[in-house]
């Protein structure tokens, strides 16, 4: 009889290669996941639409015209005459500085000119006009 023989071939074997699998899925799962838990720290606007919108630049300062006039360097309400000088300040410390320009859309196109305006005479060439994506 062999049943001896039998009791030695059928010890259970581990299998690595699914287990690994698994490690890698969940892996992947968390990291995609976290990507969705960072919030962005802007003030609150309507924006218009637009077909073709980017995302904006990790080394961006947020210019935002309120719906009633005031306008934001960052989350600081500034006037529109002392716009220029923190703009030239954040270019001295960083020449390649991305600066969004963020309105609401119920807002007078005058005063988004006017500040755009302040920004490039203050020496910014990379400027950005922020836009939320359409619905098509």
């Amino acid at each position: 009889m062999k049943l001896r023989s039998l009791r030695v071939e059928s010890q259970p074997q581990l299998m690595i290669i699914p287990m690994i699998d698994i490690v890698f899925f969940l892996l992947v799962f968390f990291m995609m996941s976290t990507l969705y838990m960072v919030e962005q720290h802007t003030i609150p606007v309507n924006l218009p639409q637009a077909a073709a919108v980017q995302q904006d630049k990790p080394l961006s300062v947020n210019v935002t015209i309120l719906q009633d006039g005031r306008i934001m360097f960052d989350q600081e309400e500034i006037s529109l005459p002392l716009l220029a000088k923190r703009v030239s300040v954040a270019m001295a410390a960083q020449p390649d500085t991305v600066f969004t320009l963020r309105a609401d859309k119920q807002i007078n196109y005058e005063k988004v000119i006017a500040a755009l305006d302040e920004i490039k005479l203050a020496g910014a060439h990379r400027i950005a006009l922020a836009s939320e994506l359409k619905a098509r």
